[in-house]
């Protein structure tokens, strides 16, 4: 070898440390990697967010320590508060699904208090082909929140909530209206009580802690979905962090396309998205909820309560005014949470004496194991905490942490999901035609046989079927599967555990539990399933194992998508599991496949 390859040789080897040879596949540095940042390198990205990036450490350390220590014990009762979960980088609100994903500690994490913070960690990880993850509120069933050795950037801190009176998106000449501009670390209860207090309404999701801006790009239903449609449809501008480290805005006028993948087409996949301006609507004067359980005495009667209610359902809470959901056990228990809006609480009761009334006729073929309650208050007070605190304080659970905010409630219908661990998750669409006349006796039939194996429940909310026809149309312009602006519900058939974590003495997964219940699962969807040919599946509550995911969660805008990727993401810097392009990697998102 003479002098001059030499020195080509040993210039090249810089090179070569961050860089594979043509033709090796492309993957991502772990720690312990030649390529993996230094600790020069890791200081210069502190110094360029303004001393935000530290290592992240998990809570669970001190279990792996100390299993009988007083930190752990003391660590999983803390892990039914979201709020505490959500204010700890290292934690996520599923701590895993069996046979799935764990919840692990990214190595380090930038706490981006602004656009320029994430556009600093974006860049390093591009530069130094590091594995990035984005979280808000932490709540991806999927896991897409958190993964091992890599770079989190974390938006908890950018969590503002500014009511406009007048927005217009940037480079459009629509309009002024009012709106509500979003910090991408802020959950809805900060967005609802904000625009109540300015006598509007911004749809969002119904569980109080879940993120703002991970739901939005998820498609997002809540409790009034079939009034104000979907959640995603509802964005007017968003500013986004993409893979090249550039703040773009994104509106109709401005990045269209990426817009318009925004909005329902999975979180992470895209972009960081910063903030988010959403459109609101005029406060409803008044909301409540119908609740109750109802207990058959026979397969026989279970069968024809499924019936009635069904039949009940189509002919009176088929329209804007009613969300939420009922379920049908194994135990032959129908338990009923509904919601309505726009209606006062005589009309409410009004909608619902016909189905209460042929119940009491039917004799000893039915109780209520849970007595039927109608309750009814001003929509301004449904968030407000201390209202609800002193008013309604068996719907709300406090963030028992001391010195925190007292304002930091959440539902407490939603305790069990704080921490817990998936053993099973399933979602389909149910088109509304399985209501007509002709066709609700399957729709009945397959209800019935699917309590059979396992819980099932069906949420009309999360059906846009019935919705204003501006609001049909507004979802039709968005990334999510239309399958969901034909469907009257989204029946979700599940199975969890409490918090669990593998090597954790005393808590770690019931494996043949959990493998028992999602074979039940399975069962029970798969009695739904023979009625929809081709079933869609809502991307944010959905199997992690879904065999065709493209089409289950995107449908026909998958192709679209895959163009919007490519386009602002062409190298795949983001990954999340079963996200757009992701088929282009290794399920940990480390490897590009050959």
């Amino acid at each position: 070898m003479n002098r001059r390859h030499l020195f080509k040789l040993a210039g090249g080897l810089p090179l070569m440390s961050t860089a594979y040879a043509q033709g090796t596949p492309f993957r991502r540095n772990r720690p312990g990697d030649p390529a993996w940042p230094s600790t020069a390198q890791w200081e210069d990205l502190n110094g360029r967010v303004g001393g935000q990036l530290s290592r992240v450490q998990s809570p669970l350390d001190a279990c792996r320590t100390a299993p009988t220590g007083p930190e752990c014990e003391t660590l999983f009762p803390r892990l039914k508060n979201p709020w505490y979960i959500g204010d700890t980088p290292g934690l996520t609100q599923t701590s895993g699904w069996a046979d799935a994903w764990t919840s692990s500690p990214s190595a380090y994490c930038v706490a981006a208090r602004n656009a320029q913070d994430v556009a600093a960690a974006v860049n390093f990880a591009r530069e130094h082909r590091l594995r990035l993850v984005v979280k808000g509120g932490g709540h991806s069933y999927q896991g897409t929140s958190c993964a091992p050795d890599s770079l989190l950037v974390w938006t908890r801190q950018m969590n503002g909530v500014e009511f406009q009176g007048s927005f217009v998106p940037q480079g459009c000449s629509t309009p002024p209206q009012p709106a509500l501009s979003i910090g991408a670390g802020a959950v809805w209860l900060h967005a609802y009580s904000a625009a109540a207090k300015a006598g509007r309404y911004v749809q969002g999701g119904g569980c109080l802690t879940v993120g703002v801006a991970g739901l939005i790009q998820s498609g997002g239903f809540g409790s009034f979905s079939k009034r104000f449609g979907l959640a995603a449809a509802g964005l007017l501008e968003a500013e986004v962090v993409t893979a090249d480290g550039s703040v773009r805005i994104a509106n109709a006028c401005t990045n269209p396309d990426l817009f318009w993948g925004l909005k329902g087409g999975g979180g992470g996949s895209l972009g960081v998205v910063t903030r988010l301006t959403l459109r609101t609507h005029p406060l409803p004067e008044s909301v409540g909820a119908m609740f109750g359980s109802v207990k058959a005495s026979s397969d026989a009667a279970f069968r024809r309560l499924i019936e009635r209610f069904m039949g009940f359902y189509r002919e009176s809470l088929f329209n804007p005014h009613w969300g939420e959901q009922v379920r049908f056990r194994r135990d032959n228990t129908m338990a009923i949470s509904m919601v309505f809006e726009g209606l006062d609480r005589d009309a409410a009761e009004a909608v619902w004496q016909p189905f209460l009334s042929w119940i009491a006729a039917q004799g000893g073929d039915y109780t209520w194991s849970e007595p039927s309650v109608l309750v009814a208050l001003p929509a301004k007070y449904l968030w407000d905490p201390a209202f609800l605190k002193n008013n309604a304080p068996h719907l709300v659970l406090n963030d028992d942490r001391p010195g925190a905010s007292a304002d930091n409630i959440f539902w407490s219908s939603n305790l069990g999901e704080a921490g817990w661990f998936l053993h099973a998750y399933q979602s389909t669409w149910m088109p509304a035609s399985l209501l007509d006349d002709q066709r609700r006796g399957q729709l009945v039939d397959a209800l019935f046989a699917s309590s059979r194996h396992w819980q099932m429940s069906l949420h009309f909310n999360k059906g846009l079927a019935g919705a204003p026809p501006d609001e049909i149309a507004a979802a039709r312009d968005t990334a999510t599967n239309p399958a969901a602006v034909e469907a009257f519900a989204l029946a979700i058939s599940a199975a969890e555990g409490p918090p669990a974590f593998p090597g954790i003495a005393g808590h770690e997964p019931d494996l043949a539990k959990a493998h028992a219940a999602a074979r039940n699962v399975t069962a029970a969807m798969g009695e739904l399933r023979k009625l929809v040919p081709q079933p869609g599946a809502y991307v944010s509550e959905s199997n992690y194992f879904e065999a065709d995911w493209q089409q289950a969660f995107w449908g026909a805008n998958y192709p679209r998508l895959r163009t919007v990727k490519q386009k602002y993401d062409p190298e795949g810097l983001f990954f999340v599991h079963h996200g757009v392009g992701s088929e282009a990697w290794s399920a940990d998102g480390f490897s590009r496949r050959s």
